[in-house]
């Protein structure tokens, strides 16, 4: 019963974040991300019971499958959704929580060689856009939004939005549920405006000089 249960929330969960969802049947079938989710719960079964040959050949089939890798020994809580999900790659010792969403080509990978926690810890309800890279044994906290193409190599605070090359903390639109990139700030663009604004007043500064001493001189 607990097996029908989470399924039945797996799809409920699709319905909830994909406006194309049209049918139960559309998602069972047609769903990658579905697919991915299924073939990592039953390697995770099968990791956490030390048949670590087992869990990585399921999660090798669902590599194969789906274009999605997830290693079995990753901890992924409840309600996780996968966007189209073609090479998303989740690491071996990622931690996600609770109702978080991922979209096509995220990364959650390490920067480590050692065997110790080096894959990111992500919290729950964040959201991570297409291509993003997040990189390192760091904390996502709660209800962050990390933009497209992103890669971040910090921790992230709790409600906050990254953007860029490297990731950098903007003030997100406060809204816990919509992604919307069209309303993400561009720090690059912000701080090319910043630097316009400073010539600006530099260049007003010089001519005041020029001025002054355009008039010291005929004074002498």
């Amino acid at each position: 019963m607990g097996i029908l249960k989470t399924l039945r929330e797996e799809i409920r969960t699709v319905f909830e974040r994909d406006p194309a969802a049209r049918s139960k049947a559309e998602v069972v079938f047609c769903y990658p991300g579905f697919h991915a989710i299924l073939f990592y719960r039953t390697a995770h079964w099968f990791w956490v019971r030390k048949f670590y040959f087992i869990g990585r050949f399921i999660s090798h089939l669902g590599r194969f499958f789906t274009g999605i890798e997830i290693h079995p020994g990753a901890i992924i809580g409840k309600r996780f959704f996968i966007d189209h999900g073609m090479g998303v790659v989740i690491g071996e010792t990622a931690e996600i929580g609770n109702d978080v969403t991922l979209y096509h080509g995220v990364t959650l990978g390490g920067v480590s060689l050692e065997k110790v926690k080096r894959h990111p810890t992500v919290e729950d309800n964040v959201v991570i856009g297409s291509g993003a890279k997040v990189l390192g044994p760091f904390t996502v906290r709660k209800n962050a939004k990390i933009g497209s193409n992103s890669v971040v190599v910090k921790e992230v605070p709790e409600n906050a939005t990254v953007v860029g090359i490297p990731g950098k903390i903007v003030k997100g639109n406060g809204d816990k549920k919509s992604f919307d990139h069209n309303k993400l700030p561009d720090p690059v663009a912000r701080a090319i405006t910043d630097m316009a604004t400073r010539m600006c007043y530099m260049e007003a500064e010089i001519n005041d000089l020029r001025k002054k001493l355009k008039t010291y001189e005929n004074n002498d």
